[in-house]
């Protein structure tokens, strides 16, 4: 029988998006709803953000209006709708909540996400559409479980509650109980936590399924090193935790037809890959050179993403001419002025960018070799897969999603470079050797055209998704 499946997100490319959940809940309601089989069909609900460009705006109907109640508050609802390749997307239109100029980083976002969480209900009464499954992501949408445990209890639904970052969990003062979240006196418990309010405790306790986005973060949440303070709350849920691996969207992240890179290429005709790496070194005013790799990172400078480890050893490396480095990636102050010292320093060897561009992404995406996720913790990560669909050969952490997906060639086959203790010295011995591995251009080609083979795709990791949403439906 067909699986309804309501997605539900705080953002969603192309419309806005931050960061990985936005390809996220792009790519796999795309990928489940393109099944052979027709047995789901997936749609996605997000807010009406003000960002979201007019050409999307003009291709959305109104579908009804209502209104929600969230305490003393009684505040407009406006539900649009429009389908993109083959998935239905509805927008939640409420301009005093969601027409400003970012997505996150508001006084408000408590008030703003809770709404949307009541809202997802609300506007199940204007939609023509029935969820088996309510699948909602991170904490902005944590409501959406505690709302359907506690107050809206909509017969034979379930809810799927996805933890793709833990760290941001959504924690306020009690004050918010009345006045916002607006839950029975009784069922206050649900959010409650460490003598706050954290949303996303609640939607851990009451979803039927919690998931995140790769096994091996699964496993690592039970540790108080990974779980930002939310661990005892894992181990209470350990039975309903499943760790499945995202993909990326092949179709998007394609070097045979990229019109952002200088040139295409595959793994059967891999000649553009030397275009593409020249025309970056020539756009980013590097040395045209042969005869070391050029390493790239394209991250949020933050210390989960193992800033302090690159801090620690960059200088080093450059020093002893193994590669060149390119940054592309804002973050914390501390990284940004150091990485603009670190080009000062090495202006023949480094280029470091603080901005994110996405055509330059998919550039540097190209035309590097090596790639570098030096990671603390990470969920799942895309970037090493997306290295890899681009023939630039991952250098990662042993940690969350890139210990899924990563393999370290030096122990036979495998995929990339691999270091396990979180030192600048295992980070420097990764890519020293991958510096002397690409001096051996025949076995470094080998490994490039193997990576550029490999298939992470959704087709292939949504059918993870498929046996988890039907075994949810069958009560297993």
């Amino acid at each position: 029988m067909m699986k309804n499946i309501l997605f539900v997100t705080s953002e969603a490319v192309p419309f806005v998006h931050t960061g990985g959940l936005g390809e996220v809940a792009t790519a796999l309601p795309k990928a489940l709803n393109a099944r052979k089989q027709k047995d789901i069909d997936c749609r996605v609900i997000l807010p009406l953000y003000g960002t979201i460009a007019e050409n999307y705006r003009e291709q959305m109907e109104l579908v009804g209006t209502g209104s929600v109640r969230l305490g003393w508050r009684e505040q407009y609802l406006g539900v649009l709708t429009m389908e993109l390749e083959g998935v239905t997307y509805y927008f939640i239109d409420n301009e005093y909540y969601f027409k400003r100029d970012r997505l996150y980083g508001f006084y408000d976002d408590c008030e703003r996400y809770v709404y949307f969480s009541k809202a997802v209900f609300e506007a199940l009464n204007i939609i023509d559409f029935v969820p088996d499954i309510i699948h909602a992501n991170d904490w902005q949408c944590a409501m959406v479980p505690v709302y359907q445990f506690a107050v809206y209890r909509r017969t034979f639904t379930k809810t799927i509650f996805t933890i793709h970052n833990i760290q941001y969990q959504g924690q306020y003062g009690k004050d918010v109980l009345g006045d916002i979240i607006d839950l029975p006196e009784e069922e206050y418990h649900l959010v409650e936590y460490d003598d706050d309010v954290n949303l996303m405790k609640g939607a851990i306790e009451c979803a039927d399924i919690v998931s995140t986005v790769s096994p091996t973060y699964a496993r690592e949440l039970s540790d108080p090193a990974v779980a930002f303070g939310m661990d005892p709350i894992i181990r209470k849920n350990e039975y309903k935790l499943r760790g499945i691996l995202n993909g990326i969207d092949n179709d998007s992240y394609n070097p045979t037809r990229d019109k952002a890179i200088a040139s295409t290429y595959s793994f059967r005709r891999p000649a553009g890959k030397k275009e593409c790496r020249r025309a970056l070194q020539e756009e980013l005013r590097l040395p045209v050179r042969d005869d070391v790799p050029v390493m790239a990172m394209i991250t949020r400078m933050v210390e989960a993403k193992g800033m302090d480890l690159v801090t620690g050893s960059i200088d080093r490396i450059l020093d002893e001419d193994k590669v060149q480095f390119v940054l592309l990636g804002t973050g914390d102050g501390e990284y940004e002025a150091f990485f603009r010292g670190l080009q000062q320093r090495h202006p023949d060897r480094c280029c470091c960018m603080i901005e994110f561009d996405p055509a330059k992404s998919r550039r540097v995406y190209a035309g590097a070799d090596l790639f570098l996720m030096p990671s603390r913790i990470e969920a799942c990560g895309l970037a090493q897969m997306i290295s890899c669909r681009y023939g630039t050969v991952p250098i990662v952490r042993q940690t969350g999603g890139l210990a899924d997906s990563i393999q370290d060639c030096r122990l036979g086959k495998g995929n990339g470079f691999v270091f396990s203790e979180y030192t600048p010295e295992g980070l420097e011995a990764a890519v020293n050797a991958a510096a002397d591995l690409f001096a051996d251009r025949e076995d470094w080609d080998k490994l490039v055209l193997y990576d550029m083979k490999l298939n992470f795709g959704w087709k292939i990791a949504s059918q993870d998704y498929v046996d988890m949403y039907e075994n949810l439906t069958k009560g297993e």
